[in-house]
Parts: C-alpha cells; structure tokens; sequence
C-alpha cells in the first residue's frame, strides 16, 4: 500500500502561527522532507517533534524526490514544508508533487501561513482580484520586460523580491507602473516586521534611508484609468522636452506613448502646470 504525501504549511516567521492539525501531522508521519533541515529544525525542536529528514531544497529538488517517492511508493507517509508558509508557492515543491500524482500516490494539502495572504490581507489594496507573480527575474532586461507585460493588468500585482534587489525592483516599477499606489511589507510576523504604503516614488525614498533586510513583499495596485495615473515624473519630462527645443504637443505625445497614457489628457495638464 501506497504512503500518503502532506503538504504541510509552516509559520512565516512566529512561530505561534502553525495549525494544530500541521503538528499533528509532523509528529505522525514516517519522514519530514524539508527545503533546509537546519531551519526546520527550530521549528521541530520548538514544538518537540523528532521525525527522519530528508533534505529538499531547490538544487537537490529532482534526485531528492526520486528517494522521497520511494519511500511513500513503500507505504511511509512524508511530511514536505518548506522554511517558511506553504511549499510550492515560490518554494520548492512543485516537482515532487508532479512525481506523486504520476505515480497515484495520495497527496494532502495541510494549509496554513502564505506571506503574500497576509501582506494582502492588511494591504488596503483591492483583495477580490489579484495576480500573483512571485519571484521577477534576476537580471534588470527580463524583469522590465516581465513588469512591461503586467502594466495593463486591472488586478492587483503581488510580487516576492529579495532584499538585494527591492530598491532596483522598485525602480523599475517607478519606470514601468508610474503613479501607481504600491504597499511594502517586509519580516511579517516577526520582531521586525515593517509595512510601508504610498507611491512608488514615496517608498523608494523611504527605504533609502533604511537599512534593507528580509524578503520582501510588494503589492501593486492594477491599472486604472490611466488619466488618473499622470504623475510629476511625466509632467517634469514633458517640460524637460520642451526646454529643449520640442513643441507641447509633441512632447506631451512622446512622453504619453511611452507610458502608455492619454496624450491629450498629459497635454491638458501639462499647461495647467505651466500656466
């Protein structure tokens, strides 16, 4: 008889936030596979829980699943979690749970903590609709064009980002998504935990000023209408161009079809800025 495999969430940070039926769980299976058994171990000693570990994370992901369905293919049951909320979701997983349901193996979902929920949860955002992206890519080209194909996308825009390239990220959102309201969070549920809300312009400043640490999560705002959406960059570019040399018209033209917006309606407020 065939194992069953659990898919365990576990605490984004605090620990209290595991569920009764996730400890459970923990303390009954065979084996625990976890991306990083040294981080799991806090979590296990925690609450008193000793279980064989496999090791899981994102390199090891194809050869350590091979083992792993072995031993549910033998009739043990595998706990997998991930070092922080729910496996698969921007987390290794995804793999191993392909491999279970080709060989018909019994896969449970034990829910739990996601990061980007609770960032949504207390985001002020629109929370009806919502695409979640997770991860951009790392080098600067991919991601604007990532960021280029969302730009017309009306629902909220939930992002991951590590804290080396939060600024950077953002910087291109400033470029790509300009005007939009934008919600940082970073460290939920614990000590540090930080929530920042504004323009995109207004929270690059912010954390300029700050020390940048912990994975980040950051909530965009879906298009609306795009007349609403005229900024002071846009404007100060119109009038940049037009100090140059370019007629309004032309400028306002060039500056709104970069960006995608009404032409006559950055036309219109450019001359209520200048008059």
């Amino acid at each position: 008889m065939k194992g069953t495999l659990y898919i365990v969430s576990t605490p984004i940070g605090n620990l209290e936030d595991i569920t009764l039926r996730a400890l459970r769980v923990l303390k009954t299976v065979d084996v625990i596979a976890a991306e990083d058994t040294r981080h799991s171990l806090k979590l296990l000693n925690h609450y008193g829980i000793s279980k064989p570990l496999i090791s899981y994370w994102k390199e090891k992901e194809k050869t350590r699943s091979d083992k792993i369905i072995e031993k549910l293919l033998s009739g043990q049951s595998v706990a997998l979690i991930s070092d922080a909320g729910t496996p698969g979701i921007s987390d290794p997983g995804a793999v191993l749970i392909k491999r279970a349901i080709e060989k018909t193996i019994r896969i449970i979902p034990v829910p739990g903590p996601a990061a980007f929920i609770a960032a949504l949860s207390i985001s002020g955002i629109a929370t009806d609709e919502f695409t979640f992206v997770g991860f951009l890519p790392s080098k600067r080209a991919n991601r604007r064009n990532a960021l280029k194909a969302l730009s017309f996308e009306p629902r909220t825009l939930v992002f991951y980002e590590a804290p080396h390239r939060t600024l950077q990220t953002l910087a291109d959102m400033k470029d790509i998504l300009p005007g939009r309201y934008v919600v940082v969070a970073r460290e939920l549920t614990k000590i540090h935990e930080e929530v920042l809300r504004g323009t995109i312009t207004e929270i690059i400043n912010t954390l300029q000023t700050k020390k940048i640490a912990g994975e980040f999560i950051i909530l965009v705002e879906g298009r609306i209408d795009r007349k609403r959406q005229i900024d002071e960059d846009m404007l100060s570019e119109v009038i940049a161009l037009m100090k140059k040399g370019l007629g309004r018209k032309e400028a306002a033209k060039k500056i709104a079809r970069s960006y995608g917006i009404s032409t006559k309606a950055l036309y219109d407020m450019s001359i209520s800025k200048t008059s």
